[in-house]
């Protein structure tokens, strides 16, 4: 394996560094405080090829592989990690199971727009009761002649109010039975599909997460995507290369958290000195670093699998667990390296700290991370 960043890799790095830079650091404190969900960023990097970066050419997008994906949303996570997560929400959730799972005329109608934004897609699988226990959904799909009557409701879902499309996955068996949901496409504006409840997060405040409420909705059975009983299946393959996604918004954050330390502590200078020179902080910056190559080898090894299209169940979960842990380590440690000023808004640092924490939790919590590892190494 050979994980050094080729030439594509590093100049749609710096591409997505320098638009995170210039439009996206001026504002996100302001977005962080109102909230807003800066549906106009998405545009424009979905102008840059950033929001179809899996989609092949032929369906509008930039046809690039999962090493080039990585690298944009660390850069971008290094200045907000709400515009990350929403990236990778959209690339790898909505995007992704349409790319995979949607036939010939689906990708053709939808694949386009998801990769320009001129859509904004949502990917809904989690319930108010039912988070990794998504096996027991109780939002239902009941045949009706050719069509679909669908009720119920989905919570914790990226761009849940502001999506134009969302790819749903529905109970159409009995509960805890065998192949017993399926998944469907559902544009924004079908009678019946509504949004609910926008939730006020700790972090990731400019990324929006609201529900998605379906009251007999009524939908073509054209809309489905592959055969009845298979979207569970289906949403567990895409949240494997999901995984890596955030994996890269964790690493991502704690890159910015680290490098904001690192340079912090040769300004701030005590006892006459820079804290630096102090080995309580370079201690820290050391274990720092270390845990960031550590997270970034796990990523990169996950990526080379999932680019020869080998077994990469394990080393997702991997990946995702431990750059999401050292995530929350890291920029815990960068506000105590801060100190007081760590814990003001007009440090950086305090929102990495609050951004990180739900990469433990998002796409699957760092316990569902180890139950997916153990299985796996006990076959």
């Amino acid at each position: 394996m050979d994980f050094r960043n080729n030439e594509l890799t590093e100049q749609v790095a710096q591409s997505a560094k320098d638009f995170a830079l210039q439009y996206i650091k001026p504002h996100l404190m302001e977005w962080d405080e109102s909230q807003e969900f800066p549906v106009h960023i998405f545009k424009e990097l979905g102008k840059l090829g950033m929001m179809g970066v899996l989609v092949p050419e032929a369906y509008g997008g930039t046809g690039l592989g999962y090493y080039e994906y990585s690298a944009i949303i660390q850069e971008i996570s290094k200045v907000c990690g709400s515009i990350g997560l929403s990236v990778a929400a959209h690339n790898s959730l909505s995007t992704g199971h349409i790319l995979a799972f949607g036939n010939e005329e689906q990708k053709q109608k939808y694949l386009p727009k998801l990769a320009t934004a001129e859509f904004i897609g949502a990917w809904g699988l989690t319930e108010p009761n039912t988070g990794s226990d998504a096996g027991n959904m109780k939002t239902t799909a009941v045949k009706d002649g050719n069509n679909w009557i669908i009720n119920g409701a989905k919570s914790w879902i990226t761009h849940g109010k502001s999506g134009d499309v969302a790819v749903l996955i529905a109970r159409t068996g009995e509960p805890r039975a065998k192949n017993n949901c399926t998944s469907f496409i559902i544009e924004r504006g079908t009678a019946g599909f509504t949004a609910g409840k926008k939730e006020n997060k700790l972090g990731m405040r400019a990324s929006e997460t609201a529900e998605m409420i379906f009251d007999n909705c009524i939908i073509s059975d054209e809309q489905r995507m592959g055969e009845v009983g298979e979207g569970f299946k289906q949403s567990m393959k895409i949240l494997d290369g999901g995984r890596i996604s955030i994996a890269a918004l964790g690493l991502g954050i704690a890159k910015g958290a680290y490098e904001a330390s690192l340079q912090y502590s040769k300004e701030r200078h005590q006892f006459d000195q820079p804290i630096s020179n102090f080995q309580a902080i370079s201690f820290k910056l050391a274990d720092m670093a270390t845990k960031i190559e550590c997270a970034e080898l796990l990523i990169n090894q996950a990526c080379d699998l999932k680019m020869k299209h080998l077994p990469m169940t394990k080393e997702a979960a991997m990946a995702k667990y431990y750059a999401s842990e050292i995530s929350v380590e890291i920029s815990t440690d960068a506000v105590q390296i801060f100190g007081g000023y760590g814990y003001t808004k007009d440090f950086p640092v305090e929102k990495f700290y609050r951004d990180s924490k739900l990469c433990t939790i998002g796409e699957g919590t760092s316990e569902i991370q180890k139950l997916v590892i153990g299985r796996e190494i006990l076959k």
